[in-house]
């Protein structure tokens, strides 16, 4: 016999719903294959169903577009901190400044390496020990470092810090968001899976082929097992 699976998608929970609400605004109560509770309960669910899935998509459109300008954002910064770095290594691989000026940033004193700025956790470590470093040595009378100056560095850091927080906040939501909608799905198919047996069993006197159509009428999806579909397609060709 064909069986009925539940919607797996939230469009498909949706449109089961709609037809299931469809007909059952437009049915006599008398008349109606499932109850006038279950009705109610749709009539209730479905609209804010609706707009909690669409909210979440829009978010997630505009949260997918906010993400290539953070990308860009982390980008700058990291150019800048790594650039400033450079700068201050080039000065003293000239004999300009003293190696232990970098001391102050936290960088060992004895190489020229620029530290790895590759995680969003280390980009916010040292660009805060860059730019205290960089204020408290121009503090004690040292001479700026330029090209990047530590004020350029200091605007794209704290942008990036600025977006990251930004970040956080979104995911957050985003997380709370899916947690309620997912909860959201669960009363969505628990409400589907009641229509639908009332519906069957309203129906269940029925010889099979019509019971099947009736209940299809109301959004029941059937699926033909492997055998059936075979069996539906040979019966086909010798028509």
């Amino acid at each position: 016999m064909p069986y009925r699976r539940l919607p797996n998608t939230d469009s498909a929970r949706i449109r089961a719903l709609r037809t299931a609400l469809l007909i059952g605004n437009e049915t006599p109560p008398h008349k109606l294959a499932f109850s006038q509770k279950s009705l109610m309960k749709l009539q209730k669910f479905l609209p804010e169903f609706e707009n909690a899935i669409k909210l979440q998509r829009q978010y997630f459109t505009s949260q997918a577009r906010k993400v290539k300008n953070y990308w860009e954002i982390v980008r700058k910064a990291r150019i800048y901190i790594s650039h400033f770095i450079r700068v201050m290594n080039m000065a003293i691989y000239r004999g300009e400044l003293p190696s232990e000026i970098r001391a102050y940033y936290g960088l060992p004193t004895n190489e020229l390496n620029v530290p790895s700025l590759n995680t969003e956790n280390e980009i916010v470590s040292w660009g805060k020990r860059i730019i205290d470093g960089e204020t408290l040595r121009i503090k004690k009378g040292g001479t700026p470092i330029t090209n990047p100056t530590i004020a350029v560095v200091k605007v794209r850091y704290e942008q990036f810090i600025d977006a990251l927080n930004a970040k956080k906040t979104l995911n957050e939501k985003a997380s709370l968001m899916s947690e309620k909608n997912n909860e959201l799905r669960k009363e969505a198919d628990e409400l589907i899976q009641n229509i639908w047996n009332e519906v069957e069993k309203y129906y269940s006197t029925l010889p099979a082929g019509i019971r099947r159509e009736k209940c299809e009428e109301y959004g029941i999806i059937y699926y033909l097992r492997k055998g059936e579909f075979a069996e539906q397609n040979k019966t086909a060709e010798n028509v």
